[in-house]
């Protein structure tokens, strides 16, 4: 997989680093010249290569081999940078993945796919939600959006009175727009099936679009 990384700050070469180890072409793309001639000298992201260049123009942005990337990556410090670049990825280049963080919770709602964006990712709204997850039981706490805010994903801690407690997943009758994508059980991940019996105590994963969360909340948790 070919990915190209927009913005070499500690968010773009930690992921450079981590994609390269695992054996993916990774191209970083960094409009600031002298960070790139620093990154050099320290050894930084070694396995990535690195490209000086603008990522908000198109013709510099070509300069990376953008037209042959599987997934751009927008993770500069400037929200209306990663929506330039998230835009010109999609339309100019037509990249299938664009990944886009938002440094700004307040602009969340901006990065959708009219910005050419298949992912956001929200540091404070995760860790937000993470938080919430950790103490909230009988309760649907979402934890990532996808397709624009079109796909979520949830997660819901089973009490005793769950009506999906004992239950196995196939006679729960859940929406046909969700899936149980995973199940924590005791510190364990279970990949479930259909003869899977949930029980009080499991935290439940849940891929769902927005309509069909209600009726996850229903059918789970009563």
């Amino acid at each position: 997989m070919r990915v190209v990384i927009a913005g070499a700050g500690s968010v773009g070469t930690f992921i450079a680093e981590d994609l390269a180890k695992a054996g993916h072409e990774v191209v970083i793309v960094e409009v600031d010249a002298a960070r790139v001639e620093s990154a050099a000298r320290n050894g930084e992201a070694t396995a990535a290569e690195w490209v000086a260049a603008d990522a908000c123009e198109v013709s510099e942005f070509a300069r990376a081999g953008v037209d042959r990337a599987d997934v751009v990556a927008a993770v500069t410090g400037d929200d209306e940078d990663n929506l330039v670049i998230s835009l010109l990825a999609k339309q100019e280049f037509g990249v299938p993945r664009v990944v886009a963080r938002v440094n700004n919770p307040r602009n969340e709602w901006m990065f959708n796919e009219m910005w050419g964006i298949d992912v956001s990712v929200s540091t404070p709204h995760l860790l937000s939600a993470l938080v919430e997850e950790a103490v909230s039981v009988g309760s649907l706490v979402r934890l990532l959006s996808f397709e624009g805010g079109r796909a979520r994903l949830s997660e819901a801690t089973l009490t005793d009175e769950s009506p999906s407690a004992g239950r196995d997943i196939a006679e729960l009758g859940l929406p046909r727009d969700s899936t149980v994508v995973a199940i924590i059980r005791d510190s364990h991940v279970i990949v479930p099936r259909g003869d899977t019996v949930l029980r009080a105590g499991d935290e439940v994963l849940v891929l769902s679009t927005p309509e069909a969360e209600d009726d996850v909340v229903s059918t789970l948790l009563g």
